[in-house]
């Protein structure tokens, strides 16, 4: 995903490993290494949610143990990271078929993450809320 600077990012899985991000520098002329942003062992399931709005950028991803067999996904995990992309925010809802929508706020103060009815929010100024 190109951001409004000229930098780029991209998130990928692998395998047996977690979620990882990596980040384009215009100025560097190159990517950096990948970086993981949530560990686990378990598949990959359905796809990878990236965001971006002014400053901002936002990502899902789900997992579960038997996801290639067509199972839900069992764990899920929002992401959000402002500035340098160098420190993701991170929250993980277990037991949940995964985030659908991401919106950013104007400003990038505000991202909702959304499925259905269930709605989790990050802000610049809290972060995610606390696990319950």
């Amino acid at each position: 995903m190109k951001l409004a600077d000229g930098r780029r990012v991209a998130m990928h899985y692998m395998s047996g490993k977690g979620l990882f991000v990596q980040d384009y520098s215009p100025r560097a002329r190159g990517w950096s290494k990948p970086v993981v942003i949530y560990k686990t062992r378990t598949d990959a399931c359905q796809g990878i949610g990236l965001k971006a709005k002014d400053g901002t950028v936002a990502a899902f991803g789900d997992f579960a143990p038997w996801c290639a067999d067509g199972e839900p996904p069992m764990e899920s995990v929002a992401a959000v990271a402002t500035g340098s992309l160098t420190k993701w925010d991170k929250h993980l809802t277990r037991n949940f078929d995964g985030w659908e929508k991401i919106a950013v706020a104007p400003g990038g103060k505000k991202v909702t993450f959304s499925r259905g009815g269930k709605t989790l929010r990050w802000t610049k100024a809290a972060g995610f809320p606390a696990a319950r």
